[in-house]
């Protein structure tokens, strides 16, 4: 059974039968014949030491824990798939514990902040739509600059007949994604603009058109236009990108008592655990709540 052969095989089925987008693909790929190569190519033989040992000199080679969990979930799939092709009658990877990863509480905008921002592109149609979407949506900016057309809400005469969009997550994943009003109505705003061309761009399918090669708003233009409105309002830049509007989106939905489970979904988080690291936030404020009213705290 040939470490080359059992692989391509993993992949053609992750593709076919999983839909993995060719990055997630490209992912496992290296990391299997990373492993494969540490073990002289006996990969599919390895027991639970052999597969430890390779993980152990990933940390000695000072690779991230995050980096380190990702490699050893590209291992268990792999053996799993083995396992349900009936190539291995065990899988030596259910006993091998993934390293802690240490999630860093991102510095969350206040309210106050995106209130600032939304005023001073309060001219800016586009931008205004940029904005509204990634904190009114809580979107990636990978699945806001390939939005396209048909993934809005429908909209006849004007008027918006829904208020889902149909979002393209990782892994090719698909979730509805609500719109509330203020989102709405940049949206419509922005797509008058468009649809006259303003911009001198072509209509084309996706909802900001680009001149460069890839048909769309790259993340490298967002992230300019973002830099510059955060020195128009006074915020620090670093503090202003696509991320931390999202991190803004959860963090505030979570304090307006959204409950964890609803906020994963409309984050397209795979696993709970992903979304739990804006409930720090929330602990934080607790915190200074008791230390500030609680009668024993004075």
């Amino acid at each position: 059974m040939s470490d080359m052969a059992r692989i391509e095989a993993f992949l053609e089925m992750m593709s076919a039968e999983r839909g993995a987008s060719p990055h997630t693909l490209d992912a496992y790929g290296r990391d299997l014949l990373d492993a494969s190569g540490y073990l002289g190519g006996h990969l599919c033989a390895a027991n639970a030491a052999d597969l430890s040992g390779w993980l152990q000199s990933l940390a000695k080679d000072g690779l991230a824990a995050s980096t380190q969990a990702r490699k050893l979930s590209s291992l268990k799939r792999f053996f799993r798939f083995l396992f349900e092709e009936r190539d291995r009658t065990d899988d030596p990877t259910s006993k091998l514990d993934a390293p802690k990863v240490q999630r860093d509480v991102p510095d969350v905008l206040s309210r106050q902040d995106i209130d600032n921002l939304l005023s001073a592109c309060a001219d800016d149609a586009r931008l205004t739509c940029l904005l509204e979407l990634l904190y009114g949506a809580g979107l990636r900016v990978s699945e806001l600059v390939s939005l396209r057309l048909g993934d809005l809400p429908r909209r006849r005469l004007g008027l918006w007949e829904t208020r889902d969009m149909i979002i393209r997550g990782k892994g090719g994943k698909e979730r509805l994604c609500p719109l509330g009003a203020p989102a709405l109505l940049a949206l419509r705003n922005w797509l008058d603009l468009r649809d006259g061309d303003k911009y001198g761009m072509g209509s084309g399918a996706f909802v900001f058109p680009s001149r460069g090669k890839s048909g769309h708003l790259t993340r490298r233009r967002l992230a300019q236009m973002l830099e510059r409105l955060a020195n128009d309002t006074g915020i620090e830049p670093s503090r202003v990108h696509p991320h931390a509007l999202r991190h803004a989106y959860a963090t505030h939905l979570l304090q307006g008592g959204a409950d964890l489970r609803s906020v994963q979904t409309l984050l397209g988080h795979a696993d709970i655990a992903t979304t739990q690291i804006y409930t720090h936030v929330l602990t934080d404020e607790l915190a200074e709540l008791l230390e500030t009213s609680h009668p024993m705290a004075r």
